[in-house]
């Protein structure tokens, strides 16, 4: 009896990993990228590239295949013990939980990871330079510049 106790906590925390480390970047990529993406291209089509879209359709599709590997794995493992498998799910609710309110453009945490995967994708030198040093000031200023209202822009509100 303890080893399952251990075994069904250990499986609880590998759900929990499952989410963190590897769905979390599928709802990351659908909650903050994808709106940042279509924000930038809709103020200016020349602001971020196009292949910025591509490239988080390859994080999606590497995110559903490494998830659908890890849960098709503990599925098989656990099959004819499911009260693994709910310790599995109940890891990755939990997670999900912890971290569903936080991924979203507004939080800023959420907004310099994009920033710092996608300033690559910036024509802008200026921008670009902003963007990877995660300075939204700069990054505000050259919007201006660029004749980009700063109020409609993609960078969100951190006052809050």
């Amino acid at each position: 009896m303890p080893l399952k106790i251990m075994l069904g906590a250990f499986v609880f925390l590998v759900g929990w990993l499952w989410y963190y480390l590897f769905f979390r970047q599928f709802v990351y990529n659908f909650t903050t990228a994808f709106p940042l993406i279509r924000k930038m291209r809709s103020l200016n089509e020349d602001l971020i590239s196009p292949n910025s879209k591509r490239y988080t359709m390859v994080s999606v599709f590497t995110s559903i295949a490494i998830c659908t590997v890890i849960a098709a794995i503990v599925v098989f493992l656990c099959r004819k013990h499911y009260y693994y498998i709910i310790a599995f799910a109940a890891g990755a609710l939990i997670a999900c939980l912890m971290t569903l309110k936080k991924i979203n453009p507004r939080n800023k945490a959420m907004f310099e990871a994009f920033c710092n995967a996608y300033y690559r994708f910036v024509p802008d030198d200026e921008l670009r330079t902003a963007m990877f040093n995660k300075d939204i000031h700069k990054m505000k200023l050259r919007l201006h510049e660029m004749g980009i209202s700063v109020k409609d822009s993609f960078i969100p509100d951190f006052t809050e």
